[in-house]
């Protein structure tokens, strides 16, 4: 636990399910005991205690008073609706990023899904287009928009299949620490179903989010349409 920019919790909690995804722990292993890991990664109990309860309300484990935390198969479903972003919620080995609408710098909408302060509307934002692909089938139709403040050289940056949120973190201290976002169900006009390999007027779910992170007054937005066709959509927010 040795990046500072992050939550020990939440490096303890990435770390562990990317261990039950990579099927270091399995079907009902045990993970370490809550001294164990205070131990193991030099961590307080409460920390410790914070990154498991997450873990048990993702549905990663089971949680049994006097015999553990119990490891279930991790869910099928897909943690779109954590904090934690698309690439920690599937694994950066199942999911693919094509970018459709390379980083580029633009006013923003007039009738945009949230209001935005008056340093936003003038600095303009860094829209962006992306095709997320799970296990090869294409699962969101991402659009991001990024104010245009204090990102030195973004544009320029590669953002095929890597994480946004790991970029804003490792390269510009950034952390996603939590946000606001509205869910609705709507029919896929012709773009989003052509991108999304579905029928026009398939339902899919729309996501409207709006990303608060650790620099004061910075957000990160975005609109993404879910393909559910065969994944349910869960998690914390």
């Amino acid at each position: 636990m040795n990046d500072h920019s992050i939550p020990q919790h939440r490096q303890l909690y990435e770390l562990l399910r990317r261990h039950i995804r990579e099927g270091v722990y399995r079907e009902g292993d045990l993970l370490p005991s809550e001294n164990e890991l205070c131990r193991i990664h030099n961590l307080t109990r409460p920390t410790v205690r914070q990154a498991l309860s997450r873990l048990a309300a993702e549905g990663f484990i089971i949680r049994r008073q006097g015999k553990g935390s119990i490891v279930r198969s991790f869910p099928k479903d897909i943690g779109i609706l954590s904090v934690a972003g698309t690439t920690s919620a599937l694994g950066a080995n199942n999911l693919r990023t094509e970018i459709l609408v390379k980083p580029t710098v633009q006013p923003w909408n007039d009738d945009f899904m949230f209001p935005l302060s008056q340093l936003e509307k003038e600095s303009g934002c860094i829209y962006m287009e992306r095709l997320r692909l799970f296990n090869g089938r294409p699962i969101f139709y991402d659009i991001n928009y990024i104010p245009n403040v204090n990102l030195p050289r973004f544009s320029s940056l590669q953002f095929k299949d890597r994480s946004l949120f790991e970029i804003l973190r490792n390269r510009y201290q950034i952390e996603i620490i939590g946000g606001q976002q509205r869910i609705r169900a709507r029919p896929a006009g012709k773009k989003v179903a052509t991108f999304l390999q579905i029928r026009t007027g398939t339902p899919v779910l729309h996501l409207e989010r709006k990303f608060e992170t650790s620099r004061p007054g910075f957000y990160v937005y975005s609109s993404i349409f879910c393909n559910t066709t065969e994944h349910a959509i869960f998690g914390t927010f």
